[in-house]
């Protein structure tokens, strides 16, 4: 039998053929040129001495196939050259679709981009009920859209509108999720065995259910234009065809193709070669590896944290708590009197109704976040986080109280946003075991947590902070202990320079507009009232800056007034249902495209001109670094690949 480097192929007493891939080298398996040339030469061996079944798994604990191996893509600088090579993967992907036997994808972990779209070339797909099995195209985060047959497959599986908005969202389905859209067929228990069921799905030629008839009807020609002009409208809200144009060419391309299946494919092929070379795509893919690298700091340190205490109940350091009991930790919260802590239980109640799976799961979630006024949990937690109001006095005096009721090797951080460590650590009498873990607002949405040290700082305490991120899904940033850390150092002179441009008369949606225009998530007037402007004060005032006394007497002012921004329903703008109301500009008022594009250029150099001295003074390890941390941290313009490299790029 023909020994492969990346798949293993066994034919069992029943004549079953069973593929495992399992990537040589690689700790994850992907889609290269080299497993789908060996994929090839496989299904040819079968199709030549067709088997009576075929089952596809993986042979790593890791997951099933992460997609097409993005590096390989990476190198192509032709549009030209990326659509022959999809050409070809479409080819090896037919022969599976027509093999003469029934085929089965089993799936356990995730099964994502050129991983699903190859399962979707299978007859029956079944998933293994895990935490981490996932399934999903989201291809359009990378720039791109999927090239492997995705486009085809998935609208024909699924109907349009799922097809679509799968794959325009680019999200991730959980199993059960998954299974009622149609997108696998069958799900095994977490007590079942994945193989039995693929073995009994093969004998008893089990096939994927059609769509139902609104499905079907939905990829018709007449339904297709309606639905494709709603789509652009609500992709429209979220994304600007100019910075991202991939889901827009994906809505064409169905809009105009769907009704030929030989032309789609063509078309995908087409369309994923022009996108591929694009700077929006390298920017994105990027942005990718960035994340990656975050990822890995959180895998270093073997820690692991079963117990979190967390001092402060407000709306920092409750929403912390919750979290942290999210990611099934038992947390203890400490505030002066239970009356400060009923608020926090109140939105953790929230949130675990909204992001946990049942009711059931709910409980069980708010069961874990325990209200501790008298401070027990401190003597038995792993890492306890100090969220109290800014003020160092306060927080010196907690940290000796609590410093010798500690376990030895627990964690001990403070959630300050702009206080040095060294200020603080000088009352403990072990200075080095204090960091920083700063969380940005909202807590449950913002995915970076700067990891604060001091010069003197114990670097296992560094790793321990790094992988308790890692643990409750946050991407861990090491950062220099200095005012303002990395974050809200570059974005204190940015938001400075916004209330400088609305001193002059520039209407704060006009402002927020030319932020938009460059391609920010959000406006900075819009970003400093969601922030919290009592948040932003205390920043300001500790940062200073040309211009900063101005701004510091308006924010007092406001604040002093009960005017916090949008949780108090009233900051620069008015805030109703949680959105800002913002005024329309007339024809007459509007600027031109000539001066938002000024404004913007205006806006981002004191941004851009703080990083450039944050990787001066080494903020953090290396520019990579600090672009990753602006962009998790504030939201900086993804496809633009981060600052410092927008900077190089834009030279």
């Amino acid at each position: 039998m023909q020994i492969y480097k990346h798949w293993h192929l066994k034919r069992d007493s029943d004549d079953i053929a069973w593929l495992t891939i399992d990537r040589d080298g690689e700790t994850t398996n992907t889609l290269g040129r080299e497993v789908i040339e060996e994929l090839d030469a496989i299904l040819q061996a079968l199709h030549d001495n067709v088997p009576s079944g075929l089952v596809i798994l993986s042979g790593k604990d890791s997951g099933f196939i992460a997609g097409a191996d993005i590096r390989e893509f990476e190198a192509f600088t032709e549009a030209s050259a990326v659509t022959e090579q999809v050409k070809k993967g479409h080819a090896v992907f037919a022969k599976l679709e027509s093999l003469a036997c029934p085929t089965v994808a089993a799936i356990k972990g995730f099964c994502l981009g050129g991983g699903y779209e190859l399962a979707l070339c299978c007859n029956y797909i079944i998933a293994f009920d895990s935490d981490d099995t996932r399934v999903g195209l989201p291809e359009v985060k990378l720039g791109i859209i999927p090239g492997l047959g995705g486009t085809v497959r998935l609208s024909e599986r699924v109907g349009g509108m799922n097809g679509m908005t799968a794959m325009l969202t680019g999200k991730l389905y959980r199993v059960s999720q998954a299974r009622g859209l149609g997108m696998i067929d069958e799900v095994v228990s977490r007590h079942g065995d994945l193989r039995w069921a693929a073995r009994r799905a093969v004998l008893k030629k089990r096939k994927a259910r059609r769509p139902g008839m609104v499905a079907r009807l939905s990829n018709s020609n007449i339904a297709r234009e309606k639905l494709a002009a709603q789509m652009v409208k609500k992709t429209s809200a979220k994304a600007n065809p100019d910075h991202y144009p991939a889901p827009f060419r994906l809505i064409d391309l169905w809009k105009e193709h769907r009704g030929d299946r030989n032309a789609m494919f063509n078309a995908e092929a087409e369309q994923i070669g022009q996108l591929m070379v694009t700077p929006a795509a390298r920017g994105l893919q990027r942005v990718f590896h960035l994340m990656e690298r975050l990822k890995g700091l959180g895998k270093k340190e073997d820690f692991k944290c079963r117990r979190v205490h967390v001092i402060g109940a407000g709306v920092m350091g409750g929403d912390i708590a919750a979290w942290c009991a999210m990611q099934g930790m038992e947390v203890t919260v400490q505030d002066r009197e239970m009356k400060y802590i009923e608020p926090a239980v109140a939105r953790a109640k929230k949130l675990f109704k909204r992001r946990t799976r049942s009711a059931h799961a709910a409980k069980a979630t708010l069961a874990r976040f325990i209200p501790d006024v008298e401070g027990k949990g401190v003597a038995r937690a792993d890492v306890i986080i100090e969220a109290i109001y800014e003020n160092v006095e306060a927080k010196q005096a907690l940290y000796k109280d609590i410093e010798p009721r500690m376990k030895e090797h627990a964690v001990l951080a403070t959630n300050t946003s702009a206080i040095p460590l060294e200020t603080l650590s000088t009352v403990l009498s072990n200075p080095q075991r204090l960091i920083g873990l700063h969380f940005f607002n909202p807590v449950a949405k913002m995915p970076l947590v700067e990891v604060v040290h001091a010069q003197n700082t114990d670097a296992t305490m560094i790793s321990r902070g790094s992988a308790f991120c890692g643990q409750i899904n946050r991407f861990p940033l090491p950062v220099k202990s200095s005012p303002g850390f990395l974050v809200n150092r570059v974005l204190a002179p940015y938001m400075l320079e916004a209330m400088k441009m609305f001193d002059e008369g520039m209407s704060m949606e006009s402002i927020d507009a030319a932020a938009l225009h460059f391609g920010m998530p959000m406006g900075p007037i819009e970003l400093a009232d969601t922030v919290g402007l009592d948040v932003g004060l205390s920043v300001v005032q500790k940062l200073g800056g040309d211009g900063a006394d101005k701004a510091v007497e308006r924010l007092q002012k406001m604040v002093d007034d009960g005017v916090l921004g949008k949780k108090s329903g009233q900051g620069f703008y008015q805030w109703t249902n949680g959105k800002p109301v913002k005024q329309k500009n007339d024809s007459e008022n509007a600027p031109s495209d000539e001066q938002i594009e000024s404004m913007a250029t205006r806006l981002l150099k004191p941004f851009l001109d703080e990083c450039r001295a944050c990787s001066e003074e080494g903020i953090v390890e290396d520019d990579d670094l600090l672009d990753a941390g602006i962009i998790f941290g504030t939201g900086f313009a993804p496809f633009h690949g981060g600052p410092m490299h927008y900077l190089k790029t834009h030279s």
